[in-house]
């Protein structure tokens, strides 16, 4: 055998085909590109799941943990099935079926949710599932056609792997900050499928095996999707960032709006007299603060969550000079307050888009007489506004005769609910709870059913008589305990803190019959 002198060739990667397939900017876009796909499709996904399953930890935990699920077997099934197969024969498909998957999800997931909830999270996990695998084997794929020398591994994987993770981020921001407060999900998904399904028509384009057949059923998949979508139960009158709102009309009232937030009725506003209260916590609000403060004073009143501005109209009309200020996150839900319910500036409420927290903190000390808590839901409590230190902050921007009465929701066990009033009981000398007499453990041989609650705190007493006598008159049927009856139905449960808050999973589920 003759010694080999003289070259400088490299090996080549064994299987590679020597027609490489993709350039490299064809490579780099292809990998950009659908690792941004597999973020979009689990971010908008985590929203289209939120009206059913709440906007909870769990819920988000699940979400990634399919995703990342589906990033996982791709890559492993992509590069195994490269090291097998033409990886050029691979791409095109990968893509196109992802697009019509993701194009399909608004509609089926709607459709799920509302006749058949009991496959929803096996539909939700394969809707995630597929499309993420197939997105997610391209990388491998693609790495598979660019590795012409073994020599330079390093540098294309290296280069490739890194162009994934710039577009992964690009699309959870992109998403996040951009695409979902302009355009509905079932938009962005359905305009996502038709990309893919485009790119793939392209990639089969480019490596001369393009059929027409197979692009137009994948077209069709994706007109297919937007047409059922249109149709599908479910739909939003606004498609918020946080919420899928609707507002329904009172056919028992002319002047009745309800607000729909996530399938569940928010908030009921009569536009034409704020002072008649439909939900039962609102009339047992506006009992304890009738109560704590001199009728017809005006109040400097600061409020935790807006929805449709119910209770800050209620004080605007009864108690004319009030100054409310409103917290709300939903950029979204305020122009719905705006368009269909009426709010005017002139009315004293102003409306700051912003976090409940980071608004209390911009608030002098003692600068408040009331403060409202009012930003929890049924299926998720933004957990941040129910600890100690949350009610600390609370209580340093009311004044020394201030007043917190908060809306709370809890089933079951209504361990969140004793939760946050043993944090209550942290924070004020005075606390009291109202409620149903089962769930506040007035009627201890029946069994709560849960639902809302209304806590009340102070540094100073509030007129307990006044109150019970107040919730009487406006028919709630609740009654109030304090004191030692508080004390032994709170139990040992612990304080929420900034350092454990387990809110999601103390708070129990709720019937979507049920109002906030």
């Amino acid at each position: 055998m003759s010694p080999v002198t003289g070259s400088s060739s490299m090996p080549v990667a064994e299987g590679t085909p020597r027609d490489y397939g993709p350039g490299p900017r064809v490579a780099v876009a292809l990998v950009f590109g659908s690792s941004a796909a597999v973020l979009v499709v689990e971010i908008v996904a985590l929203r289209l799941l939120a009206p059913y399953l709440g906007l909870t930890l769990e819920t988000s935990t699940m979400v990634i943990g399919i995703a990342l699920t589906a990033i996982a077997l791709g890559s492993w099934l992509g590069g195994r099935i490269a090291d097998q197969v033409d990886p050029r024969r691979l791409i095109g498909p990968s893509l196109g079926v992802s697009g019509a998957v993701v194009a399909l999800t608004p509609a089926v997931l709607r459709v799920t949710a509302e006749w058949a909830p009991a496959m929803l999270l096996l539909i939700a996990s394969l809707t995630i599932l597929v499309p993420g695998a197939l997105l997610s084997a391209v990388t491998p794929i693609v790495t598979k056609l660019r590795l012409t020398s073994l020599a330079e591994t390093g540098t294309v994987v290296g280069r490739l792997s890194g162009v994934g993770t710039v577009g992964a981020i690009v699309g959870t921001v992109l998403t996040g900050f951009v695409l979902v407060s302009r355009l509905p999900v079932s938009g962005i998904l359905i305009g996502l499928g038709a990309l893919l399904v485009v790119g793939s028509a392209l990639v089969e384009w480019r490596t001369r095996r393009w059929r027409s057949t197979p692009a137009l059923a994948l077209a069709l998949v994706v007109v297919a999707g937007g047409l059922a979508t249109t149709v599908a139960p479910g739909g939003c009158d606004a498609e918020t960032r946080y919420h899928c709102a609707r507002v329904v009309a009172d056919p028992d009232r002319d002047s009745g709006r309800t607000l729909v937030l996530d399938g569940l009725r928010h908030s009921y506003v009569d536009i034409d007299d704020p002072a008649f209260l439909e939900f039962t916590y609102v009339r047992a609000l506006a009992s304890v603060v009738d109560a704590a403060f001199r009728e017809g004073e005006p109040l400097a009143a600061h409020h935790l969550g807006g929805g449709g501005l119910t209770f800050p109209r209620y004080l605007a009309a009864t108690r004319p000079g009030t100054r409310s200020l409103v917290s709300e996150i939903d950029s979204g839900v305020v122009r719905v307050d705006r368009d269909a319910f009426g709010l005017r500036p002139e009315t004293g409420i102003d409306v700051r888009v912003e976090d409940g927290r980071l608004g209390l903190r911009r608030l002098d000390a003692g600068s408040r007489d009331l403060v409202v808590g009012d930003a929890f839901g049924g299926v998720s409590v933004p957990w941040h506004l129910t600890t100690v230190e949350a009610m600390a902050d609370v209580r340093r921007v009311l004044d020394e005769d201030g007043l917190y009465v908060a809306n709370l929701i809890d089933h079951g066990g209504l361990a969140f609910a004793r939760a946050e009033a043993a944090t209550l009981s942290e924070t004020f000398e005075h606390v009291a709870l109202t409620g149903e007499p089962a769930d506040i453990g007035l009627e201890p041989t029946a069994t709560p059913e849960g639902g809302n609650l209304v806590m009340f705190a102070s540094d100073r007493p509030v007129d307990l008589h006044a109150a019970q006598k107040a919730l009487d008159a406006r028919h709630t049927g609740w009654k109030i305990v304090t004191g030692d009856d508080l004390t032994s139905w709170i139990g040992d449960a612990r304080p929420l803190t900034d350092d454990y808050a387990p809110v999601d999973q103390l708070l129990q589920p709720h019937s979507p019959q049920n109002s906030r």
